[in-house]
């Protein structure tokens, strides 16, 4: 899909990428993104008709890109260990740039002004548990953890990934920290539980 645009269009969904992260939905107007783009706004509605349009368009551009990287960190092959597979995605998320997440972050911002548009958060998260939750089945039947129920493993490592890495990147608090330790902590958590 990525490459159905021609380069003016790619420089228009960029721009339209910016003024969105900049001003939200109710401030992005055709102008702002004409500018931004260095077109003209007849341009913008020769090339996609409408500025809705256009945001959808952009949204699924950036939405589809940040997705195809989710599924890449998560992904594996089956000979990973349980430290390394959940290291890796700690690591993954870690050297994603703030721009990434530019996309849930609108996709937030959209969801709050329009309760049913909440798709984009979904696939998202879909996407994290599902492969989680397949590596763990994997695990399970290769005898390296007891019969857990494997949802409930996902949602604890996922809600642990989402919270500290991928909301801390989208509302651009500190974000120094030492992934590797961070990751060796959980883990240690995780396996040796909290009693002495």
């Amino acid at each position: 899909m990525q490459s159905e645009f021609d380069s003016t269009e790619k420089k228009i969904i960029k721009a339209t990428f910016i003024i969105l992260q900049k001003e939200g939905f109710d401030k992005t107007t055709t102008k702002k993104i004409a500018s931004e783009a260095g077109v003209n706004e007849v341009t913008i509605f020769r090339k996609f008709d409408t500025k809705k349009n256009l945001i959808e368009i952009t949204k699924n551009y950036y939405f589809n890109e940040f997705l195809e990287k989710i599924e890449s960190i998560f992904e594996f092959t089956g000979d990973e260990t349980i430290e390394e597979y959940l290291g890796k995605n700690f690591e993954g998320l870690f050297k994603l740039k703030d721009q990434d997440f530019s996309i849930i972050k609108i996709s937030m911002q959209e969801v709050s002004e329009i309760p049913e548009k909440k798709r984009l958060i979904s696939v998202i998260t879909n996407t994290m548990l599902n492969k989680l939750d397949e590596f763990f089945k994997l695990q399970i039947e290769k005898g390296e953890i007891r019969n857990v129920d494997t949802r409930v493993l996902s949602i604890t490592c996922f809600s642990v990934t989402f919270q500290s890495i991928v909301l801390r990147k989208i509302y651009s608090e500190n974000t120094e920290i030492d992934s590797q330790k961070y990751a060796d902590a959980f883990l240690d958590i995780l396996y040796n539980g909290i009693k002495e």
